[in-house]
């Protein structure tokens, strides 16, 4: 009973390392198969360099995995390549576009919704109003960062190690 669970937690991480190299392995057949761009200069030219170097090295590796998956799952290696090729395509459809994520909320924003959340905790009874003004003076003082701010666990004066 151990082994087979084993062995499929093996297939199970396999195949999710085979779904995050293809996910890595198409961008750069694309890029290498795409010869009409513009020719760089210089200083791009070493940067490029630097970069397909990397992205060789990357498709080289997603290769041996596919290697390496086709002989374990006792398949084609082409039928893998293939396999973990369409499962990148759909998490790629599946997530959203780099300028899709939408817009982060402006401080006004945020500090209407804080006075929001605030006003309702005085009315449920979960705060008092002296409280509510105090955390209110203190975001509008800058003390209390939100997300993406420096001043979480681990970032300056943070709580993380202490």
């Amino acid at each position: 009973m151990s082994r087979t669970i084993r062995r499929k937690h093996l297939l199970a991480g396999l195949a999710a390392a085979g779904v995050l190299g293809v996910g890595v392995a198409a961008p750069t057949m694309a890029m290498a198969a795409d010869s009409t761009s513009p020719s760089p200069s210089a200083s791009a030219d070493a940067d490029a360099e630097k970069g397909m170097d990397k992205e060789q090295k990357r498709s080289d590796r997603q290769a041996e995995f596919a290697e390496a998956l086709a002989e374990k799952l006792g398949v084609d290696v082409d039928e893998v390549t293939t396999a973990l090729e369409e499962l990148r395509e759909q998490r790629a459809a599946d997530r959203p576009e780099r300028g899709d994520r939408g817009e982060r909320p402006d401080s006004a924003d945020r500090q209407a919704a804080l006075t929001q959340r605030l006003e309702q905790a005085v009315e449920d009874g979960k705060l008092t109003q002296e409280q509510a003004d105090a955390i209110t003076a203190a975001a509008e003082a800058g003390i209390l960062r939100g997300p993406g701010g420096h001043g979480g666990p681990g970032g300056p004066g943070g709580s993380a190690g202490k």
